[in-house]
């Protein structure tokens, strides 16, 4: 097969997970960082300006299209360096380094925003300040991705043993709105430590602080965080005792029944990142997860964004004028 029948192949969504019209784009915005990033590079080798003109000199094996195609189809499907390498007819250390290219300049785009083309949320403070603003009311969810176990002997081997799963994992955090639209994911931490530690070291309690308008629902694993904000953040209901009347048990079913329902949005948001193969099951270093894991989401929140918006529909009654008939 030749490169460019692998390239017309790839493209396709099934292997790389975006449309076409989507690739064209990304391959767009893409191209200037990644010329800057290149020329940068070649600058810092030379010690000096460029000598000759723009384009000469050896050409590259796997050209700027091919990279951004090898690195989200191993990104979508998870397939190995040397078979991408295979279908290029190029060395494997070219695909390696290709995807170690483009993978920084994916993992740098931020989120995409529901009805704001060109606008970008990069951080958690772009994040409150943009739900404040909206009068969006956030979800917040933690997930785990399994990862390989650390050496023998190797310090802070237990660090990823999650106590949930009963195996190395590496935590996330993900906030969405409530229609499932990735809004940021990211505070990735080793896979033993608890949500409301997060809460403290990633600065999300501090975020509630700056933005006292800012709602948020939660589950159980973010307890201290509803408790600490109780107008703001919203868990789930305490379980009455066994022996409270029966009719405290059927209003906390029916409370719990509710609040999942309004939390629902952000599970669907992870189970939407774990198509994508390499948050199935993360087999590579650990030092590369979080930048995966951004790229990753930073695709996904593309595709999210373009979902029309749901509007609610208010059933309140309005008074009509008289003279209006």
């Amino acid at each position: 097969m030749s490169s460019q029948r692998a390239r017309a192949a790839l493209s396709h969504p099934a292997f790389c997970g975006i449309s076409r019209a989507h690739l064209g784009g990304l391959i767009e915005e893409l191209a200037g960082p990644w010329l800057a990033r290149c020329e940068s590079a070649l600058r810092e080798r030379r010690g000096a300006e460029r000598q000759r003109d723009a384009g000469a000199g050896p050409k590259h094996d796997l050209v700027f299209t091919g990279r951004v195609l090898v690195t989200l189809v191993h990104l979508r499907t998870g397939l190995p360096h040397a078979a991408l390498a295979e279908l290029h007819h190029t060395a494997r250390s070219t695909v390696s380094r290709a995807i170690g290219e483009i993978r920084p300049l994916l993992a740098a785009r931020g989120f995409a925003v529901p009805d704001r083309p060109g606008v970008r949320l990069r951080t958690l403070a772009d994040v409150f300040a943009y739900a404040e603003a909206e009068g969006i009311r956030l979800r917040i969810d933690g997930a785990e991705t399994q990862v390989r176990r650390p050496k023998a002997g190797q310090p802070g081997r237990r660090a990823f043993v999650s106590g949930k799963q009963k195996q190395n994992t590496i935590k996330t955090t993900t906030v969405s709105d409530g229609q499932g639209r990735p809004l940021w994911s990211g505070a990735d931490r080793p896979g033993r430590m608890h949500d409301q530690t997060a809460v403290r070291t990633e600065g999300i309690a501090e975020q509630f602080r700056l933005y006292p308008e800012v709602k948020a629902e939660v589950d159980e694993g973010y307890r201290g965080l509803a408790n600490a904000f109780p107008d703001q953040v919203h868990a789930q209901p305490k379980k009455p005792k066994d022996d409270a009347p029966l009719g405290e048990h059927y209003a906390w079913q029916e409370m719990r029944r509710r609040q999942s329902s309004a939390r629902i949005c952000v599970e669907h948001t992870n189970a939407e990142l774990r198509q994508w193969r390499p948050l199935q099951r993360y087999t590579t270093r650990r030092e590369d997860y979080a930048e995966t894991h951004c790229a990753i989401a930073s695709l996904v929140s593309d595709r999210s964004a373009h979902r029309p918006t749901r509007r609610e529909l208010s059933t309140a009654l309005v008074l009509v004028r008289r003279d209006a008939f």
